[in-house]
C-alpha cells in the first residue's frame, strides 16, 4: 500500500532508538473495542433491542475509534458520528454480522507476539517493535499504519475474506516496517554526503523494504511469501516475478533519470517512484528477490546491514547475482556497472 510505504519513509527521520534487550523490544497489543461495540450494536438490532444514546456513547469512546477519527478528520477526510451511525445501522452491514463476528474472534487468537519475534530476526539488532494493531469495522475497506512518530497503530479492517494466517502475516509485514523505523536517521546515514539528486535516488532505494517485509514476515527464504494467500494471489506474485529483469531495469531507469537530472521536482519524482507500488510491483518483488539472495550468499546479518544503507544491497545482489549465472541456468539481471558508479558503490 503506498500510503503506508510514504509514512514509513517520512518515519526514517526519527531519532534513533537506544539499544535494547530482546526481551524489551517487542510491546505489541490488540485493541478490539471498537468492532466488539460495533457487533454489540448490531446483536441488539438483530434483537430487536431499542440502542440507546449510552450504546453508541460506549463505541465512540474505544480508543480505535478515537484514533479512526482523528486520522480521517486530520486528512481532511469526511468522518462524523452521524455518518458512523448510518454506517452500523445499514442493511448491508447488519447482513455481515454473523461473518464478522467469526472473523473476529479467529483474528483475535493468533499469536502475534510470534509473528513479532519473527520479524525481530529481520531487524538491526537495536531496532524495537512498539505497535497496538486495531481490527476495526468501519465504511472504508482501506487497512493502514497510522502515527508511527507517536504511538504507533496498524488500522486492519476486519474483512471475512481473510483467513486468520493472512491477518497475522499482514500483521507482521507491517510490524516490519514500524521496527525499521525505529533505528531512526542511522538509516541512509553512509548516504548523507551524496549530492541531493544522487542522495533522493538512494532515498527511494529504501523502498525495496517492501521486499524485506515481505521475506520477514514468511520467516525464511525458503517459504514462499505467498504461502499462506488465496491461489489467486499467489498465482499474481508468481507472474510479477516472472518480469524480474524488466522491473530491475525500470527501476535503475528510474534511478538515473534522477541522479542524472532528466527527473526533478520532489512531486515528479514521487509521481514516478508510486507508479512502481501498484498491488505488489517492483518495489516488492525485486526488492524481496534482492534480499532473498542476498542472504543466501551473504547470510542475514549481511542483509540486514543493507537495510541501514540500500546502496549495498544493489551491491552484494549484483556480486551474488553474478556468481549464479556463472553456474549456468537462469540469468539474473544485474544492475548496471553506471548505476553503482553514480551511487558510489562496487559489486562487492
Amino acid at each position: 500500500m503506498p500510503f503506508i510505504v510514504l509514512i514509513v519513509m517520512m518515519a526514517l527521520l526519527a531519532a534513533p532508538a537506544a539499544p535494547a534487550q530482546a526481551t524489551e523490544r517487542v510491546e505489541l497489543r490488540v485493541d478490539t473495542s471498537e468492532a466488539e461495540a460495533v457487533l454489540s450494536l448490531l446483536g441488539k438490532k438483530e434483537a430487536g433491542q431499542p440502542v440507546a444514546e449510552e450504546d453508541w456513547q460506549r463505541l465512540f469512546a474505544t480508543e480505535p475509534y478515537k484514533r479512526l477519527k482523528q486520522r480521517e478528520t486530520g486528512m481532511k477526510r469526511p468522518f462524523t458520528d452521524e455518518a458512523f451511525r448510518q454506517f452500523v445501522l445499514s442493511d448491508a452491514l447488519a447482513g455481515r454480522a454473523g461473518a464478522l463476528r467469526a472473523t473476529l474472534g479467529a483474528w483475535a487468537s493468533r499469536d502475534l507476539q510470534a509473528s513479532a519475534r519473527r520479524v525481530l530476526a529481520y531487524l538491526p539488532p537495536d531496532a524495537r517493535i512498539r505497535a497496538t494493531v486495531y481490527p476495526v469495522i468501519k465504511p472504508q475497506t482501506n487497512s493502514f499504519v497510522y502515527d508511527l512518530r507517536g504511538n504507533p497503530a496498524i488500522f486492519l479492517y476486519l474483512d471475512p475474506e481473510q483467513s486468520p494466517a493472512q491477518f497475522e502475516n499482514t500483521v507482521a509485514h507491517e510490524l516490519h516496517h514500524i521496527g525499521f523505523s525505529s533505528v531512526g536517521s542511522r538509516a541512509n546515514a553512509p548516504a548523507a554526503e551524496l549530492p541531493a539528486p544522487t542522495r533522493a535516488a538512494v532515498d527511494w532505494m529504501g523502498a525495496f523494504g517492501e521486499g524485506f517485509a515481505m521475506l520477514a514476515a514468511a520467516g525464511d527464504p525458503d517459504t514462499h511469501p505467498h504461502a499462506v494467500s488465496p491461489p489467486q494471489a499467489r498465482a499474481r506474485w508468481d507472474r510479477e516475478m516472472t518480469s524480474f529483469g524488466e522491473h530491475l531495469r525500470a527501476l535503475e531507469a528510474f534511478f538515473l533519470d534522477v541522479i542524472e537530472g532528466r527527473l526533478a521536482g520532489e512531486d515528479n519524482v514521487r509521481t514516478r517512484a508510486f507508479s512502481f507500488f501498484g498491488e505488489q510491483g517492483p518495489w516488492y518483488t525485486v526488492g524481496y528477490r534482492m534480499a532473498v539472495v542476498v542472504e543466501r550468499r551473504y547470510g542475514r546479518e549481511a542483509l540486514i546491514a543493507t537495510m541501514l544503507d540500500p546502496r549495498l544491497l544493489l551491491a552484494r545482489y549484483n556480486t551474488a547475482a553474478a556468481e549464479l549465472n556463472a553456474r549456468g541456468g537462469e540469468q539474473m539481471a544485474l544492475w548496471s556497472p553506471r548505476l553503482l558508479e553514480r551511487i558510489g558503490v562496487q559489486s562487492r
